[in-house]
């Protein structure tokens, strides 16, 4: 059975007004652990489109086909409930089970292969991989990163959001924002990029990926390898940037972003002590073929901080003014 005929979906609509907004419950068959699953795809503490609420409730600006949306998601013993503000509220609601890994599918994944990955594992056996289905929204702060300090390009990310992105619907808080839309940032003028330290190279990668962002998000129908395809058909989105968007926005629980110096070398230390390169990296997650990106995030997950560091940090970026 298909995990999402699995799925379990409760949805009462209420009224619409700014305040309501539109509720459901979403109940999935095996528990999933709602903050590690998502978190890949917040850039951040300081992300204006995210927001972690006091009472435990975790806020989400999105766009959607049909329109800006707020999502909220607090976890609760009857399931996840959700409420959702804005003209793409149904659409938030429909996605949130997307969102939380329903599509994915651990059944296969042997994590005792190595001690490493079945200790990570044997305690985070609900994390899942996300597939948020939105491919532009996951494009533009993966190019960001491109070949940049993880700081600078979470920063520039926050700096062009607030200042280009649209107040999240409901009563969400003021300083949240939905990212923009395509044509959003192709109006981004030039030194809007600059002072936030983007260089014209990845600008230019945002660009054109913009002018045919709807035939990219039309992958996010399309088998995995059709929208790689289609991603690689835009210069500047190599192996590295398409591996992190099918990481988050397809679901892809395969996915290895190779051409990243740190994590090639995080798995060689982890799963044997010493650093390794790509190929190295790559033989050693053959083992785990069609979960590769999962063994990746549990590793992650619990080896980085133990993990030595491998060379120099890189300079921080300035403003490009």
């Amino acid at each position: 059975m298909s995990a999402l005929r699995r799925i379990v979906v409760g949805v009462t609509t209420g009224p619409t007004d700014e305040q309501a907004g539109l509720t459901s419950v979403y109940r999935p068959r095996d528990p999933v652990d709602v903050r590690l699953t998502i978190a890949p795809l917040r850039r951040g503490a300081g992300d204006p489109a995210w927001w972690s609420a006091p009472d435990g409730a975790i806020w989400q600006a999105t766009g959607t086909p049909d329109g800006p949306a707020t999502r909220r998601l607090l976890v609760r013993r009857d399931g996840v409930h959700v409420t959702a503000w804005g003209p793409g509220a149904e659409r938030a609601l429909a996605g949130v089970p997307d969102l939380l890994g329903a599509r994915d599918e651990p059944a296969g994944f042997d994590s005792s292969l190595h001690p490493v990955v079945r200790e990570a594992y044997r305690t985070r056996q609900a994390l899942r991989i996300p597939r948020s289905g939105n491919v532009f929204e996951a494009l533009v702060p993966a190019v960001l990163e491109q070949k940049v300090v993880g700081l600078d390009a979470k920063a520039a990310w926050r700096r062009l959001v607030l200042q280009h992105g649209t107040p999240a619907p409901g009563p969400a808080p003021r300083t949240m924002r939905v990212p923009p839309s395509a044509a959003a940032w192709r109006a981004v003028p030039v030194w809007d990029w600059r002072r936030a330290g983007v260089e014209e190279a990845r600008a230019g990668t945002v660009l054109r990926a913009a002018l045919v962002a709807g035939r990219l998000q039309q992958g996010a129908e399309l088998p995995i390898e059709e929208a790689r395809r289609r991603l690689l058909t835009v210069r500047g989105i190599g192996p590295w940037t398409v591996a992190e968007i099918a990481s988050r926005a397809l679901g892809d629980a395969d996915a290895v972003s190779v051409g990243d110096y740190h994590l090639a070398h995080l798995v060689g230390w982890a799963l044997t002590g010493s650093r390794t390169d790509d190929a190295g990296m790559l033989r050693l997650l053959e083992p785990w073929a069609g979960h590769r990106q999962r063994v990746i995030r549990l590793i992650e997950l619990t080896q980085t901080h133990n993990a030595p560091r491998f060379g120099p940090r890189m300079p921080r970026a300035r403003p490009l003014v």
